[in-house]
């Protein structure tokens, strides 16, 4: 699958700001990663330091917290990456189930889906 950009909004952990940030689309990824330096300046704090398989199979360590991320005018507390200089900006699929968006790779969009319960 391709994979493409797209525009994302995080939050305070109170959701009362937001700033727009541009993300890489990737639904190999798990976890939705952003600069540190956003997530600081937004008052993000991390609740865990957890290990990260990268596509080359490296292993990496990354702090992990929570806050609001908007997609589509739809927001939703989500687990979020601090990422490190170098590491890709990255929209996970824990993030996109939240917000109930699938990935459109065709017309490189995001789409909205309805939840299953089986």
């Amino acid at each position: 699958m391709g994979m493409f950009e797209w525009p994302i909004e995080l939050g305070t952990t109170e959701g009362d700001y937001f700033e727009q940030i541009a993300v890489l689309v990737d639904t190999g990824a798990s976890i939705t990663v952003v600069p540190r330096e956003m997530l600081e300046r937004l008052g993000v704090q991390p609740i865990d330091r957890e290990p990260f398989e990268l596509a080359d199979g490296r292993i990496v360590e990354r702090e992990v917290g929570q806050t609001w991320v908007r997609v589509e005018g739809r927001a939703r507390i989500t687990q979020v990456t601090f990422g490190e200089p170098g590491d890709a900006t990255v929209l996970g699929v824990i993030t996109l189930e939240a917000v109930r968006l699938g990935v459109d790779p065709v017309n490189q969009r995001l789409i909205p889906v309805r939840r299953r319960f089986l």
